[in-house]
This record gives structure tokens, sequence and C-alpha cells, in this order.
């Protein structure tokens, strides 16, 4: 399917303030990027750079007032998402180097305390995608879903103790308890098409069979129309804006995701 993604940030800056903005969606095996717009007002320098991850993230200077952005892209994405029961576990030994990383605990996923957890809740699944199938069937049945839940970020352990949240922390706690397997799991961040309420949006993916597999319990089943902005271990690697000095308000944002028509 083809989607046009829309998105808006408008803020008001007290003086002069650094950003480091992570709003452009990257080609890749799910997605393919036909066209993008990228504009700022008033419009200043901005340099990209390619983070550790992959991301492809802009830097600049915001000047005092009221600062916009706004990026859109026509994307082509999969119809249905790739699912595949019984796909087997990758032993740690061998995983490719660039998979590592996503197997230790992080700012947000303290996977080292979540074994026994993990262990209960996937017991008689096989090892791999079925028991990352288990652990999103168990966070859809036991932690409920506030999509205007707090806008504070929380760890999978202070996730797990309250028992909701919003789709960033239930991406946390998936990740936690997939790494406490020695499965590799890593946060998404991007857009969802037919998304209630629409809004900037996050999942995870596991890494089993020798490739990523996406998973989100937020919703009842998985369907077309995920696009990806960015990859990393936790909410901390991929906001779509970090700003630096003084608290920088944000006086609007605003999503839109619409599938369009296209002949190619």
């Amino acid at each position: 399917m083809w989607l046009k993604t829309n998105c808006d940030l408008v803020f008001d800056i007290s003086v002069p303030t650094p950003f480091v903005l992570m709003l452009r969606p990257r080609s890749g095996a799910q997605q393919w990027i036909a066209r993008e717009e990228y504009k700022m007002v008033p419009s200043v320098p901005a340099f990209e750079f390619t983070d550790i991850y992959g991301n492809l993230c802009q830097r600049l200077i915001a000047p005092s007032g009221t600062f916009a952005v706004h990026t859109s892209a026509e994307v082509k994405t999969d119809d249905d998402i790739d699912q595949a029961p019984g796909a087997p576990f990758v032993e740690v030994s061998a995983l490719p180097d660039a998979v590592l990383s996503y197997l230790l605990p992080s700012r947000y996923c303290e996977s080292e305390r979540f074994g026994q957890m993990a262990s209960e809740i996937t017991a008689g699944f096989l090892p791999g995608y079925d028991q990352v199938k288990a652990i999103e069937n168990w966070m859809r049945n036991t932690i409920r879903f506030e999509p205007f839940g707090c806008d504070s970020y929380l760890s999978a352990c202070e996730i797990n103790d309250r028992g909701w949240g919003v789709c960033r922390d239930f991406a946390h706690l998936g990740i936690t308890l997939c790494r406490s397997l020695s499965i590799p799991a890593r946060m998404v961040v991007g857009y969802l098409h037919g998304l209630q309420p629409m809004a900037l949006h996050a999942w995870f993916e596991a890494y089993v069979a020798d490739r990523w597999y996406t998973f989100d319990a937020t919703q009842l089943q998985l369907t077309g129309g995920y696009v990806a902005i960015g990859y990393g271990r936790d909410a901390a690697d991929v906001a779509v804006y970090n700003q630096f000095g003084p608290p920088v308000p944000i006086l609007s944002q605003n999503i839109d995701v619409q599938r369009i028509d296209r002949n190619d």
C-alpha cells in the first residue's frame, strides 16, 4: 500500500536552541520512500548525519520565537506484516555483530531482572518467534493500553508494577522480556495507518530466524501500514527531537497518515 505521512511540530523558542531531529524515514526491507518534503519556518541551516543505529538525524540551531518543522513522505509499505510461527531462536554465538547490542539491558529495559518472569510467560512455547508471540499476547491480555496516559518515561519494571501504559511502555516491556530470554529486541518509532487516536507510534522488533519481525501488543492484530522512522535500544535512542538548553514548550504536534493512490 502507498501512504502519505505528515508531521507538523511547532515550538516556542526563548533563546537560540540546539536541536537534533529524527524525522526522515529511510528505505528498507519493508518500506520504500518515494518522495519527501522537509520544511522549517523560519528556514535555518541543518546538517544531516546517520547515528549508530542507521537513523537519519538533522542537527540545527532553532532561532528565538515560533519555530515550525513540517515533514511529509510518500511511502510504499507491505500490505501485511510478516509473521513466522515456529521460526527458530538464533544462538547468541551465531548472531551478527550489529545485533549483539540489542541483547543488553538499557536505560528503560532492565532485562537482567525479568528472567524468571519471561520463562514463566513463555513456558511450553518453542524458542524463538513463538516465545515472542507469547510475550506479545501476555502484554495484550495483562497490561492495560492507555493511549492518553502519562507522558513521563518509565522503565519496564515500573510499567510492569503499574499495569498500564502507552505504546512506548508496551514496547519497553516487550523488549525487556525478549532480551531476558537472549532474544535480541529493539524499539521502533514511526507511524501506523489507521491508528486511533492518530499520533506518533512505538512498537518493537525481535530478531529470530536471522531477521527482524514486528510485534505490537497495543493492536488487536498486526496489519500493514507501519512506517518506521527510527530504531534503537529503547526510547532514549529514538526521540524524534532532542533539544539542549532551557526547556522548550511545544505549541502543537499534528500527525496524519493517509492511504493514497499511485500508479507505480
